[in-house]
Formats: C-alpha cells, sequence, structure tokens
C-alpha cells in the first residue's frame, strides 16, 4: 500500500523540516500538522517561516483530523503523552507511526497506546535546524535511519522506504537499527546538555576546551549505561558522532540549548536522567551526567 496521506505531530524544529519537505512534494492536502484541540486555538494560525519562506502545511485540531496513511511523530518527548492523545483519531488499521524523537524510549511509548505492528524504530541525524522566534532555518537536511522492532510488521521498513526514497528524503534501512539508536542517544546526551548548560555551540564542544571533554565525557558515561543494557556501542561510534558534530555548522545549536534560548522545559530527563538512572541499576559511576543534569535543572 502506498504511502498518501501524513500527519505530521509537532510544529517545531524537524516537524517544519520534514513536514513542509513533504508537502511541497505530495498532492495537495496531503499533509497536514494536527494538534490538540487547546493547542490548535492557542497557535493553530501562528505565522511560521521555512528558512525565509512562509510555512504552507496546513495545521488541523485533532477533533477534524482522520486516520493517515503516516503519522510523522517530531516532538519533544517533555509533550508525548499529550501527542498519543491527539494521535488517536490519526490511527486506522495500516497506520505507520515514524518517531524522530529523541532519546530511546518514544517508539515503546507509542506501542504502548497503540501496538508494535505499525512502529518501526527510527532516528534523525546529522541536521543543523535551528527554530527561534517563530523561525527555522538549516542548512543540511540531515537523514533519516530506520529498520524494524521486533513486533514491526513486515510491510511497514519497505513501504516507509519506498515513500523516503520517492520523497527525496535522506535515509537508510538499518540492519541493527538498535544499535543506531542508542549510539544516536549516546550523541545526544553529550551535546544536547552540553551545549544547554554552557549556553554552546556544534563549534564550542567540538573544539578543545572544557566544554569539548565534557561533551566526550558525558557520551562515554552513556555508552557504559548502554553496554550495561546489553547494547554494543563502542568507542568507535563515539568518535563517528564526534566527526559528525565537527561537520555541522559552527554556529548551530541543537534542541536543548534551543529550549533554554526559548525558555521552554528541556530534555533533560530523556537524556542525563536516564543516564542516572541506569548507572544506579549497574552500579556505574556517572560524575560528568550527574553534574549537568543539576546544573540544567538548576
Amino acid at each position: 500500500m502506498a504511502i498518501d496521506t501524513v500527519a505530521v505531530i509537532g510544529r517545531g524544529a524537524l516537524g517544519l523540516l520534514f513536514g513542509e519537505w513533504l508537502g511541497a512534494r505530495m498532492a495537495p492536502g496531503a499533509v497536514q500538522f494536527v494538534m490538540d484541540d487547546a493547542r490548535f486555538a492557542e497557535k493553530g494560525a501562528q505565522r511560521l517561516l521555512v528558512n525565509g519562506e512562509l510555512a504552507r502545511v496546513p495545521v488541523v485540531p485533532a477533533s477534524q483530523a482522520h486516520p493517515v496513511d503516516l503519522v510523522l511523530l517530531a516532538i519533544k518527548t517533555t509533550g508525548l503523552e499529550l501527542a498519543l492523545d491527539t494521535m488517536e483519531g490519526l490511527m486506522g488499521p495500516r497506520t505507520t507511526v515514524l518517531s524522530v524523537c529523541n532519546g530511546v524510549t518514544s517508539e515503546e511509548r507509542v506501542a504502548e497506546r497503540f501496538g508494535w505492528q505499525g512502529v518501526p524504530l527510527a532516528v534523525a541525524q546529522g541536521m543543523d535546524a535551528v527554530f527561534m522566534g517563530g523561525e527555522l532555518t538549516y542548512r543540511q537536511r540531515g537523514e533519516i535511519r530506520l529498520g524494524p522492532a521486533t513486533g514491526t510488521a513486515p510491510w511497514v521498513v519497505p513501504e516507509l522506504d519506498a515513500f523516503l526514497t520517492a520523497m527525496d528524503v535522506p535515509h537508510a534501512v538499518e540492519e541493527d537499527i538498535d544499535h543506531r539508536l542508542w549510539t544516536k542517544w549516546m550523541l545526544n546526551v553529550g551535546v544536547n546538555q552540553t551545549c544547554a548548560a554552557f549556553g554552546g555551540t556544534y563549534g564550542s564542544v567540538s573544539a578543545p576546551g572544557e566544554q569539548n571533554r565534557v561533551f566526550v565525557g558525558a557520551m562515554r558515561e552513556a555508552l557504559a549505561c548502554a553496554r550495561a543494557e546489553g547494547h554494543d556501542v563502542t568507542e568507535r561510534d563515539l568518535m563517528a558522532m564526534a566527526q559528525l558534530m565537527a561537520s555541522l555548522t559552527p554556529d548551530g545549536i541543537p534542541s536543548m540549548a534551543q529550549d533554554r534560548l526559548n525558555g521552554k522545559r528541556t530534555e533533560v530527563e530523556e537524556f542525563g536522567g536516564t543516564v542516572l538512572r541506569l548507572a544506579e541499576r549497574h552500579g556505574l559511576l556517572v560524575p560528568t551526567n550527574a553534574w549537568l543534569v543539576e546544573r540544567i535543572e538548576g
């Protein structure tokens, strides 16, 4: 079955990036942003810019939405429960849910509500999107990596692969998506928290100095937690993620640093909070993440 209709949950950096890209390539009305009714009343008419151009994909309230072929979940994990409620009217018998949320828990929480059949595992990486003051700017679109979870229906990943190819969305189907998911989480533990704590950028965490030491130290602690959980994340993966950061626009900032500047609640619980919980479970010392969590929450 082809993917002909898409609902995007989340009108921030990644939601706008992917939603507007798909909206420009699919039939009119085939892509919609969907908000819960209260948020739609407050922000549904907000005019947003994407690289200087007015965002054109329509926004509809959840009460007027209908089942779609694909739900693209692009929200902060702090708002996941509300997003799941918003998705209720979008789910049909063959609806796929593609989550590009940070962390390693969003797919599991989606599957707890709707089942694993339409839920693959995925990460979005390599984009330098910055969303500030109602405007999204980016130079690098990055890519999506995806693969099946144990309970994902066999048709889900091939259909997504074909759809993303047709839409010219950079992506790859991973043989071991679980490894990719935990590797990206390790990166976010380092770069998101360090940039939020120091007011840093991709360039400042990549350059020699205190921010780089904290960035790498936080990732090494996350790596130890991932391995204790049975995921084969390695020092080579850490090096690859550090090199990826060094390749991005130096003055770009990740989502948690943007949240700090915008006065929004951060995803520190998804990153450092998860490290602390796993470290306690496995008897690991994680002083860098403990310091980052304390500093960011303060």
